[in-house]
């Protein structure tokens, strides 16, 4: 699902627009990979014959029923949710837009924040991914973005940002003659 650019205002630019980390999806490939795997088996060990014809294509249908239903729970639900979840980085605010059907939203003024910090294990470090901590002024506080892909440079491109409209916002440029 596309990010809506109707939220980006005329006088912003999209600085970053990021995902979750492909690392995200791993389990639910490997759920993917297992289901295919205990399907096969099942399969392989179905009653076959003449005599049980009926008995054999209930089982079947139901065999495939419940891998149809664990492959939409286990893999396919965690991947449009990965794909639905947008952080949206641009030279005025950060954007955070979460959710398939039930959606939510966070706006920060790059003015109102206070603090920016990541986080990374070795595992993180390997994979170039990491969390984001975003202290704001307000009442929701700290927002905390798990699995951000070059989550380092985030935070020095949102360093830069803050830096940028601070120096904005103290010195507006004066209208042209």
């Amino acid at each position: 699902m596309p990010y809506p650019e109707k939220l980006i205002n005329e006088d912003e630019e999209v600085v970053e627009h990021l995902h979750p980390h492909w690392l995200t999806l791993v389990p639910a490939v490997l759920a993917f990979l297992v289901v295919c795997a205990l399907t096969g088996v099942g399969l392989a060990f179905l009653p076959d014959g003449q005599d049980d014809a009926s008995v054999r294509q209930g089982l079947l249908l139901a065999l495939l029923a419940l891998a149809l239903v664990l492959v939409t729970w286990l893999t396919l639900a965690p991947i449009i949710r990965w794909r639905c979840t947008h952080y949206v980085i641009t030279n005025r605010r950060v954007l955070i837009r979460r959710g398939v059907f039930h959606h939510s939203g966070r706006d920060i003024t790059l003015g109102r924040i206070s603090d920016v910090a990541y986080e990374q294990s070795l595992w993180d470090r390997i994979f170039r991914s990491g969390t984001l901590h975003i202290e704001s002024a307000g009442e929701n506080g700290q927002e905390t973005l798990v699995n951000i892909p070059g989550a380092n440079d985030v935070q020095q491109t949102l360093n830069r940002l803050i830096e940028a409209d601070t120096s904005r916002r103290e010195y507006p440029r004066l209208p042209q003659a």
